[in-house]
C-alpha cells in the first residue's frame, strides 16, 4: 500500500523546516523570492545539463559584447575552463566566494556589491559564484537587481519586488563543482551546491556581457531561467570549493 503524501513528507526528514534550506537565487529569484533547493539526497539520477549560450529567452547584448572590462581587467580569445582555478576565497553572505586581483571581483561598493570580472571564462565563473555568494544575502536583493542584473524587463521586475525574508536555517550550502559554456558575449555557468549535511543541487546561470561585465539574466517577470535540480554526486562537474 503506497503511503500518503502527509505521511510520507512527515517522515522524510529533509522536508522538515530544520533541514529545509530557502536560498536568495541572486539575481534570478529577485522577484520569485525564496527556492527550496535541499533536496532529499540521493532520490535523482539527473546529471549537469549541457549549457548552451544562446538558448531560452535571454536580453539581448549591448553593443560592448567585445569590450574591455570596466574596470581593466583581462580580455581573452579563450573560450573554455576545463581545470579549478587556484583562488583565493572570501566570505560573502554565509557563502565562500572566489577572488583574484586578475579574474576579480574588481570592484566592491559601500554596500559590499561586488561587480567587475575579468571578460574570459573564469571572469564568468568567479561572477557566477559571487552572486550567488551575494544573494545568500536577502538585505542585498534590491542593490544586486539595480547593479548585476542584465537589462531587460526582469531586472525591473526584480527592482520593483517586494524585500526577501529569508527564512532561517541551520543548514549552510556553498559551491561544490562547475562547467562553462562560454561565447564572447554570454556564459552558462552550472553549479553544483552541497549542504552541510551532504546533500547536492546544482542550477545554472546565464550571464550576459554588458557595459563592461557579466550580468545576470532572468525571466521577464523576474523568475528563473531555470529551477535547481537534485543530483546524486558531482559526476560532470569540474570539482572546486572554498569551504
Amino acid at each position: 500500500m503506497s503511503q500518503s503524501t502527509e505521511n510520507t513528507t512527515e517522515s522524510n526528514p529533509f522536508t522538515k523546516p530544520g533541514f529545509i534550506i530557502a536560498a536568495v537565487l541572486v539575481v534570478a529569484l529577485l522577484a520569485a523570492g525564496m527556492v527550496i533547493f535541499l533536496l532529499p539526497k540521493g532520490q535523482s539520477d539527473a546529471q549537469p545539463a549541457s549549457p548552451t549560450p544562446g538558448t531560452g529567452s535571454t536580453p539581448a547584448a549591448s553593443a560592448s559584447a567585445a569590450g574591455s572590462s570596466v574596470c581593466g581587467l583581462p580580455t581573452s580569445t579563450e573560450t573554455s575552463l576545463g581545470a579549478a582555478p587556484e583562488t583565493k576565497w572570501e566570505l560573502v553572505g554565509t557563502m565562500a566566494a572566489p577572488t583574484d586581483p586578475q579574474i576579480g571581483p574588481g570592484k566592491t561598493d559601500a554596500q559590499g556589491i561586488r561587480s567587475c570580472f575579468a571578460h574570459t571564462p573564469k571572469g564568468a565563473l568567479y561572477a557566477a559564484v559571487n552572486l550567488w555568494a551575494l544573494g545568500s544575502d536577502p538585505s542585498k536583493e534590491r542593490a544586486i537587481a539595480e547593479q548585476l542584473a542584465a537589462k531587460g524587463p526582469g531586472r525591473e521586475a526584480g527592482m520593483k519586488a517586494p524585500q526577501t525574508q529569508a527564512p532561517a536555517s541551520a543548514v549552510k550550502i556553498q559551491i561544490a563543482g562547475f562547467n562553462v559554456s562560454y561565447t564572447a558575449n554570454q556564459a552558462v555557468v552550472d553549479l553544483a551546491f552541497k549542504a552541510d549535511n551532504g546533500a547536492l543541487a546544482s542550477v545554472r546561470t546565464t550571464l550576459l556581457w554588458q557595459d563592461g561585465d557579466w550580468k545576470g539574466v532572468v525571466a521577464d517577470n523576474g523568475a528563473p531561467l531555470e529551477e535547481p535540480r537534485q543530483i546524486r554526486d558531482l559526476s560532470g562537474f569540474i570539482p572546486w570549493s572554498g569551504a
